[in-house]
């Protein structure tokens, strides 16, 4: 199933918790019409692909040959149970198999469908220089558990503080989650010092950055729910690797 829209302002957190879905399960591998193979595009001279990242005009991040002949854009969240299973175990062979190739690029553009604790997370991973985004993304799904874990227990112990959060202006809600979901001391252990990191909860440009692909992700491209995917630009039937695999080789990544 795909997931209710909550932007900035929040959605209230107990019922955006459970709203988490993976996506389509029906025959995903009809959603891109079968191409011809793409060839292999080597990458510059001493470099690799894969340690290739920058920014898009878009406001995402994107890993691989910028100039791709397959683009996968991905809309996540960090706090999406389903994103977590996608993060966990579609890199690798992604990177491997696809990306190092210079076949295929990834794309990952927030949406922040659990409002402040994703906004909060959000802000943190940009927080990191643009080399380090995936590698930053990548952690932050390897312990999704610990921070569900922890918003769970502020929801049921407290949900007076977590619903004052989510209504407080991004900022504040972004450092309040922060707080109370241990996201400080994870950057710290990262070499994120604490000072940066809250000066990087509070960086309204890039709030409203974020802000403005999530509303672009709603009214331009039709994102509803996470994980989302675009091949090429369509939108695609796909909510796990197992799903999207198939599509990328239907698309020539093969």
């Amino acid at each position: 199933m795909r997931i209710k829209l909550a932007l900035i302002p929040m959605l209230a957190l107990a019922g955006a918790l459970a709203a988490c879905g993976g996506g389509d399960t029906g025959n995903s591998s009809a959603a891109v019409s079968s191409a011809t193979p793409v060839p292999t595009v080597p990458a510059p001279t001493g470099k690799a692909w894969v340690d290739t990242i920058s920014r898009t005009k878009d406001g995402g991040y994107l890993q691989g040959n910028p100039n791709a002949p397959i683009k996968l854009v991905e809309y996540g969240s960090r706090n999406c149970p389903y994103c977590g299973l996608f993060g966990r175990t579609a890199p690798e062979p992604l990177r491997k198999n696809y990306i190092s190739t210079g076949k295929v690029s990834w794309e990952f553009r927030d949406f922040l469908i659990h409002g402040a604790p994703d906004l909060a997370a959000a802000l943190l991973n940009q927080c990191v220089p643009d080399e380090s985004f995936f590698s930053m993304l990548d952690q932050f799904f390897e312990n999704q558990e610990s921070f569900l874990t922890r918003t769970e227990q502020l929801v049921k112990t407290n949900p007076q503080l977590a619903q004052q959060l989510q209504q407080l202006p991004p900022p504040q809600a972004a450092v309040g989650f922060a707080e109370q979901l241990g996201m400080i001391d994870f950057m710290k252990q990262r070499g994120v010092p604490e000072a940066k990191a809250r000066e990087c909860l509070g960086d309204k440009k890039k709030i409203d950055e974020i802000a403005k692909v999530n509303a672009d992700a709603a009214t331009v491209y039709g994102v509803n729910g996470t994980p989302s995917f675009f091949i090429n630009g369509k939108k695609v039937d796909a909510g796990s690797w197992e799903q999207l695999e198939p599509l990328l080789k239907a698309a020539g990544a093969r």
